[in-house]
């Protein structure tokens, strides 16, 4: 293990905004993430994953410690499911891939999804009706401060609309080393209930769906919305779907009836953000580097050489007019370094 000082996290940040880390390493075990975290009990740390879910508004001074973990298997099985566990440097989409190709269901509405698998608890990531908490089993995450390893389970984790302990009680504290995840191998549970999926079913013609149609209608439905991190910088949806008060959303729906809304309890409603923020003007529009997409309003993007502070404005600047005019808060997803 090298640690390397003023190190580039150009290519570490699915924004590919220039930042500089005071000193990175690279880690590809347990072992080797164990010992730096000893030898290094007095400087500040930084762990980074995949860099998919993450706006660098600065220079990081600190160790900043890469997990790169590698490996996946099956830990156990019976005839109906599968128990696999993935180490957490694994490409998430890879690894969907991976459990489709072995006919395991229950992750193929997630494909595509940036970022790496020891990130997928701490936002309990989720798209087209399906998240992280209704496969995950536990994970195993070391301690920064003693370097012990402690399990989660799933109720331990107290997933939430993109929340978890992780982001909340224990933040900063713990290392996600492994996932592991129970899927299914017969009897497949197939959601196809939004929208696109079934228009892009329907155009090719597919009634019954196998694992791997639906996940290549996902591919193809995020593909013509979402632009490739390697080609235009991103960080996939920038903003949370707000989840109001039906009380408070009937108040607001009465200004605005064409609002699209989806009821999530007997109590709150989602509004879809991408639909607020196209509504207040702002799809397609650009700020020198910085701006939103033309495809999907959702996400912010960098043209090339924009900084971290130019996209952060423009996300202030969305969320200011998104609340001007409709009296809704639309919160960042992406973390603000």
């Amino acid at each position: 293990m090298e640690i390397q000082s003023n190190f580039s996290l150009k290519n570490y940040n699915t924004f590919g905004i220039e930042a500089k880390a005071r000193q990175f390493v690279a880690v590809h075990t347990v072992a080797e993430l164990k010992t730096i975290l000893e030898e290094n009990k007095n400087e500040q740390k930084f762990i980074l994953g995949g860099g998919s879910n993450m706006l660098l508004t600065q220079d990081i001074d600190a160790l900043v410690i890469h997990i790169d973990l590698k490996g996946k298997k099956i830990i156990k099985e019976d005839d109906d499911f599968v128990w696999v566990e993935s180490q957490a440097g694994e490409t998430w989409h890879d690894f969907v891939l991976w459990t489709i190709d072995n006919n395991f269901g229950g992750l193929e509405n997630m494909s595509l999804i940036p970022g790496n698998v020891g990130t997928t608890p701490v936002q309990n990531i989720g798209a087209y009706g399906t998240e992280i908490k209704d496969t995950f089993v536990s994970c195993e995450a070391m301690n920064i401060a003693s370097q012990e390893i402690k399990t989660f389970t799933n109720a331990e984790c107290k997933f939430g609309y993109r929340e978890s302990v992780f982001k909340n009680e224990v933040k900063d504290q713990y290392i996600i080393t492994a996932v592991i995840y129970k899927l299914t191998k017969r009897n497949h549970k197939i959601n196809i209930s939004y929208g696109d999926i079934m228009a892009e079913l329907a155009k090719n013609n597919i009634t019954v769906p196998s694992l791997k149609e639906v996940s290549n209608a996902v591919i193809a439905i995020r593909q013509s919305k979402l632009p490739d991190p390697k080609e235009l910088g991103n960080s996939g949806s920038f903003f949370k779907n707000p989840i109001l008060l039906k009380t408070d959303f009937e108040k607001i729906h009465q200004k605005f009836p064409e609002m699209k809304f989806y009821e999530v309890s007997e109590t709150e409603v989602k509004v879809p953000a991408g639909w607020l923020i196209e509504q207040a003007g702002f799809k397609g529009k650009r700020f020198g580097d910085a701006g939103v997409h033309k495809n999907q309003a959702l996400v912010l993007v960098n043209y090339g050489n924009a900084t971290g502070q130019e996209i952060l404005a423009v996300s202030k600047e969305v969320q200011k007019t998104v609340f001007d005019t409709f009296g809704i808060q639309i919160e960042a997803e992406v973390n603000v370094i």
